[in-house]
Order: structure tokens, then C-alpha cells, then sequence
């Protein structure tokens, strides 16, 4: 991974993949190399988590979703600890 790679957003991979932005955090969320930006909960806000994602993690995760055969995740592989 190289400091100044592209990182995407959840929004934009969601995009691109055609895939809802819950669901790619949720892939994302446990991956080495991503980047998490946690913003607590406070008195009459809700916390927040954003995901910076390098696209060199981004190339591994659909090499390895394509090498899997039908491409599909299997539910409960991925966790997100939000």
C-alpha cells in the first residue's frame, strides 16, 4: 500500500460496483489497510464511522470476490464493528 493511493468512500465503491453502501462497509469494515475514522457518540448525536479505503485493498477484495466463483458474498462473512 502506497501513502498517497486513491482511497475510496463506501459511496463510491457502492457506485461503482452497483452494490448499497451498507453492504460495502460491511465488506470493508474488517480489512487490513482501511482506513477508519471514528467520531463518538455525543450528547444529541449519533457516532459516525467513515471508511477510507486504498484501492490497492480494493483490487485484492474483487480479485478474491471474482476468484470465488459465483462472485456473491456469503452472508455473515463479513462483520462490521461500527
Amino acid at each position: 500500500m502506497r501513502a498517497l493511493e486513491r482511497h475510496y468512500q463506501a459511496a463510491e465503491l457502492a457506485e461503482l460496483w452497483g452494490m448499497s453502501p451498507k453492504l460495502v462497509r460491511r465488506i470493508f469494515a474488517d480489512q487490513p489497510g482501511v482506513l477508519k475514522i471514528d467520531r463518538p457518540e455525543l450528547l444529541h448525536k449519533r457516532g459516525y464511522c467513515t471508511l477510507y479505503i486504498p484501492e490497492s485493498v480494493v483490487l485484492s477484495v474483487h480479485q478474491s470476490l471474482s476468484q470465488s466463483g459465483t462472485g456473491r458474498i456469503k452472508e455473515g462473512a463479513y462483520r462490521c464493528h461500527f
